[in-house]
């Protein structure tokens, strides 16, 4: 780890962190806590993903729906009008409907190997953001002079990097540039996200050998149609049971603080003084 006791973390001129865990814990919201500081950097990486990476896609996509539209149709062909996503921090909508389900298209989902397309194009743009993170580090400071620096990472990094090999790229990149934080969920927690899920089903990225296995256990026991927001919902827990040792192995690279030591953060230094406690309770 780059910082090896509380004291030396706590003592750093150059803070650096990159958190990891399932969307819903604490990472966005410590992030944007830390950036509203003014002291803090705040990397989102399902930003980077959606515009410097996934942008034209996105775009692309809502053309193609615009063009099926008469009145749309003639004024994208004379210039005449501009369509784009809205991206933020906070609204990744955008992402998320280009990502899209699998399933019957009457009812808003995609051809199963469109969505296998897509979802490869997700991870390619994913792996990308992650190693972006090292120029981001120096831009930060270089040209807007901020010392410390966050890496809000996406719920699926754990998906995309090979927690077990040491020489993963991802990994190694992550653990010689930043201190890695895995917020860690308790089984209240995993049950609150799959109740939340369940209520607004989301897109998500799925590691593909777990995506295909579990779209022929599904269509298995399921007649077509398939309904997208039905196999999505069936699909999440078994996702996050399916993480939750990735996260595990990637956290013997960094350190681990819990969904409920998260909660009770309400300033930069009630983040900082976590942060130490886990690396001296690790050590």
């Amino acid at each position: 780890m780059i910082y090896k006791t509380g004291k030396e973390w706590l003592s750093a001129p150059h803070k650096r962190v990159a958190l990891f865990g399932m969307s819903g814990l604490g990472k966005t919201f410590l992030s944007s806590m830390l950036r509203e500081t003014g002291d803090w950097f705040h990397y989102s990486v399902d930003y980077r993903i959606g515009t410097r990476y996934m942008g034209e896609r996105i775009t692309d996509n809502f053309k193609r729906h615009a063009m099926q539209v008469p009145l749309l149709r003639e004024l994208l062909m004379t210039d005449s009008v501009y369509i784009a996503s809205n991206i933020t921090f906070e609204n990744l909508a955008p992402l998320s409907t280009y990502l899209g389900k699998p399933g019957d298209p009457a009812q808003g989902g995609l051809d199963f190997d469109e969505y296998m397309k897509r979802q490869n194009q997700h991870r390619a743009a994913e792996i990308a953001a992650m190693l972006d993170t090292g120029h981001f580090i120096e831009r930060a400071q270089d040209i807007y002079g901020y010392d410390h620096f966050i890496c809000d990472t996406s719920g699926s990094v754990c998906e995309v990097v090979d927690p077990d090999n040491s020489d993963d790229p991802v990994l190694k990149a992550m653990e010689d540039r930043m201190l890695m934080v895995w917020i860690k969920g308790s089984d209240d927690h995993t049950a609150e996200l799959v109740h939340r899920f369940d209520k607004a089903p989301k897109p998500m990225y799925y590691q593909p050998d777990f995506l295909r296995a579990a779209w022929r256990e599904y269509t298995d026991k399921h007649p077509a149609p398939v309904n997208p927001d039905a196999f999505i919902r069936w699909t999440y827990a078994r996702a996050l049971a399916h993480r939750q040792p990735r996260y595990a192995a990637m956290a013997q690279r960094g350190i681990t603080v819990t969904a409920e030591e998260v909660t009770a953060v309400r300033d930069a230094s009630d983040f900082t003084e976590l942060v130490a406690r886990a690396i001296d309770r690790k050590e």
